[in-house]
């Protein structure tokens, strides 16, 4: 199953390589894996103390920050290597303050593992919930270094629990200890003999929980808002859009308004999506001094940075993803300003959105009359907002306390 393994990496690298040529975003990777090594080397030196942090993409780097900035804040003479296996989160946090150096992972070959070992050395090692790759994994075991997998998530069905999994189910072993987000998970560890393991939750409750320490003040958006209700839709995609569109071009309450942050910000399709509104629309791509925000209805978020502040401007929220199949967003982030919260149909994969279902927080919608109707209902029931808000908001408090664990552990 090893030799296997590893003839998929070299075939895979190759595969990768060719489609790279007409795909852009795996062109990035290859371009970005060729240049790990030296990034290495021109940062790190034998001497210093390093903690490798690894993250497949942006939503596991946004999980693990809270206890990466935990660990660092109690080290800061560690010099902090942070690693990604995919572009989209290499390309928005490759600046990210928490590190010194930031890398794409070079693939799990044992030549690759061997070398970035012997550059990096690390003190510690923090994996985030799904990334495991054997080879990486076997030669920290095997240089006795140690490793730790936080807001780890498994299923049944995931190849670790599988007959032919012998390989992969071994590098778990590697981990000195494994934190998951669920008691399911710590029992299927427990079922192939694993038993450093304990259940810290979700690292994330405790990332959007340091929403609120922050200023959230964005001045267009208060000056849009103008102390009217505010609808903040996050993360839309095309799918979504079919959701809630007819509502935002048919609503005539000059008290309530709407901002737009799209998951694509893409010129092309921001202009698609503005020409379907025949309510004034204004992008923030559009701004100048002297427009007075507060007479526009709808205001389109072009640009990333300010989702989580907008999300404290609003009244209601509605989280995209899950009307088409790219799945759901993070509705934990509205949810710690103790807002309702409206997604689409398929949330089945997001427990915290199953969570927040049955308790009466969340509310999925399958069709654009269920939204309009759903909506509506928010916006003229003042008592039924303050209640479904105390809902998200408790949720969030009850969970807050997964770094606290993991912090524990590392400093015991």
């Amino acid at each position: 199953m090893k030799g296997l393994y590893s003839i998929g990496i070299y075939l895979a690298n190759f595969v990768i390589t060719i489609a790279s040529l007409f795909n852009s975003k795996l062109k990035q990777g290859v371009i970005g894996r060729k240049n790990t090594f030296s990034k290495l080397k021109k940062t790190i030196t034998p001497e210093d103390k390093t903690f490798w942090f690894h993250c497949a993409s942006l939503g596991e780097y946004e999980q693990g920050l809270p206890v990466f900035e935990a660990l660092k804040a109690k080290h800061p003479d560690h010099k902090v290597v942070l690693s990604f296996f995919s572009p989209s989160g290499y390309d928005v946090r490759k600046n990210a303050k928490i590190a010194d150096v930031v890398v794409y992972l070079p693939l799990d070959s044992k030549a690759n593992a061997k070398r970035f070992l012997d550059l990096v050395n690390p003190d510690y090692t923090l994996f985030v919930k799904y990334e495991i790759w054997p080879n990486f994994l076997h030669e920290i075991k095997k240089r006795d270094l140690k490793a730790i997998l936080i807001s780890a998530v498994f299923r049944k069905d995931h190849i670790f629990f599988k007959w032919y999994g012998s390989y992969a189910k071994s590098a778990l072993f590697a981990f000195n200890h494994i934190f998951t987000q669920d008691e399911n998970s710590k029992t299927l560890l427990h079922r192939i003999g694993y038993n450093a393991v304990s259940v810290s939750g979700d690292t994330r409750f405790d990332r959007v929980s340091n929403q609120l320490k922050v200023d959230n003040t964005v001045s267009f958006i208060e000056e849009f808002k103008n102390d009217k209700l505010c609808v903040v839709f996050g993360s839309s995609w095309p799918d979504d859009d079919k959701l809630y569109m007819d509502f935002l071009n048919s609503n005539t309450n000059a008290d309530v308004k709407f901002v737009i942050a799209p998951h694509n910000i893409k010129p092309s399709y921001v202009a698609s999506l503005k020409s379907q509104l025949n309510v004034k629309t204004i992008c923030y791509s559009e701004l100048t001094e002297h427009q007075n925000l507060a007479h526009y209805k709808v205001f389109v978020l072009d640009t990333i940075g300010y989702l989580s502040k907008a999300y404290s401007y609003a009244d209601m929220a509605y989280v995209g993803g899950g009307a088409g199949t790219t799945g759901l967003h993070n509705i934990l982030e509205p949810a710690v300003f103790g807002i309702p919260i409206l997604i689409g149909k398929n949330y089945d994969k997001f427990p915290e959105a199953k969570e927040l279902i049955n308790l009466g927080g969340v509310t999925s919608l399958a069709s654009s009359s269920a939204f309009n109707a759903s909506l509506s209902a928010l916006i003229t029931d003042a008592i039924l907002r303050k209640k479904q808000g105390e809902i998200t908001k408790s949720y969030i408090d009850s969970n807050i306390g997964a770094v606290v664990k993991i912090m524990a552990y590392l400093e015991s």
